[in-house]
């Protein structure tokens, strides 16, 4: 019996390696703005969710628990989770998946735990959305990644 007819061989699939996604197309500035848009409505409902579930599970305390964090602390805290925890695991935002995109790195492979990280704090610099107006953002040039076309 010969391998083509052996029962019992394990199953053989297409595997996209990392020299496979550095031929991809890098993400269009539309494409990428819808991304922002979805992922900043994803944001919002994450922290309705957050908010609630806080209310809802600790009652009164909680709420006055979250009343003496500053705004700016517990909204940066969940931005900074909503993007590390999509990117870090998946290379990917809810708004990335309904546009067909993906982060990689210099490479065209899956970013680092560091990279990811990075890329998230970048965000954070004043005028950061602003940096599009050039070749690249900056949340991406300084952590060196891209966002490019999947499908």
């Amino acid at each position: 019996m010969n391998q083509a007819e052996n029962p019992y061989r394990p199953p053989s699939s297409e595997v996209l390696v990392a020299e496979d996604l550095a031929t991809l197309d890098p993400a269009s500035k539309p494409r990428r703005f819808g991304t922002f848009m979805v992922d900043y409505l994803c944001f919002m409902a994450l922290s309705l969710v957050v908010g609630a579930s806080i209310g809802l599970i600790f009652g009164m305390r909680g709420v006055e628990a979250i009343r003496h964090v500053p705004d700016i602390v517990f909204g940066s805290l969940l931005f900074l989770s909503y993007y590390v925890l999509f990117e870090g695991i998946w290379s990917r935002t809810p708004g990335k998946w309904v546009f067909g995109t993906v982060v990689t790195n210099e490479a065209g492979g899956k970013p680092s735990f560091k990279q990811v990280l990075g890329r998230s704090a970048c965000r954070f610099i004043p005028f950061e959305a602003f940096s599009f107006f050039g070749e690249r953002g900056w949340h991406d040039s300084m952590s060196k990644t891209h966002v490019m076309r999947r499908r």
